[in-house]
């Protein structure tokens, strides 16, 4: 009877630790995944742009400082390492492709060109994608942070290496409506 007592004092602590580890590392893969999605938004976004740029382009000639930044934001996308570098990249792109829309507009044979049409509706459902895929993927974030944090998983947490996950957030002055001048 004492070996059964001593069996289920100790099997329950480690079932708890194996169920706990186990729901970290559950919502660290969803962490990953869901980071996952957002770049694959992103790079559709990345894909569109060439196509935007050279349909505007001939009738932007002026504008090709935008275009070339566009352009420059793509290439530091594509080799920024962190989170943090991926969503300034990502938000300052937000910021050059609402003032290249805004640009468009001033040019009525560009805005009835059927090719321009078809690339603005595109851009416009894939930045609803990348709003979506970003809230979901802070949602993510705030709940793998909060069990990692949370009494008593913080104890295994950090021996095991679970470490806290950046969020994806927009910097103060990407929120200001960009400022078009002709």
């Amino acid at each position: 009877m004492e070996l059964y007592i001593i069996l289920i004092v100790v099997a329950i602590p480690l079932l708890w630790l194996v169920f706990k580890y186990n729901r970290l590392v559950l919502l660290r893969n969803r962490v990953r995944n869901n980071w996952s999605q957002v770049e694959v938004v992103l790079k559709n976004r990345f894909d569109l742009i060439p196509n935007l740029v050279e349909t505007v382009s001939g009738y932007a000639a002026h504008e090709r400082n935008t275009l070339s930044q566009l352009t420059e934001l793509r290439t530091k996308y594509a080799s920024a390492e962190s989170v943090h570098q991926k969503a300034e990249a990502s938000d300052k792109v937000s910021g050059l492709l609402s003032r290249l829309m805004v640009v468009a507009e001033n040019y009525p044979d560009l805005h009835a060109s059927e090719n321009y049409l078809y690339l603005k509706q595109q851009l416009t459902e894939t930045e609803d994608k990348i709003r979506y895929a970003r809230q979901f993927y802070n949602d993510t974030v705030e709940a793998f942070n909060t069990a990692i944090m949370s009494f008593p998983a913080n104890l295994i947490a950090g021996k095991f290496g679970f470490r806290e996950e950046s969020f994806f957030y927009i910097n103060e002055s990407e929120k200001a409506v960009p400022k078009i001048k002709l």
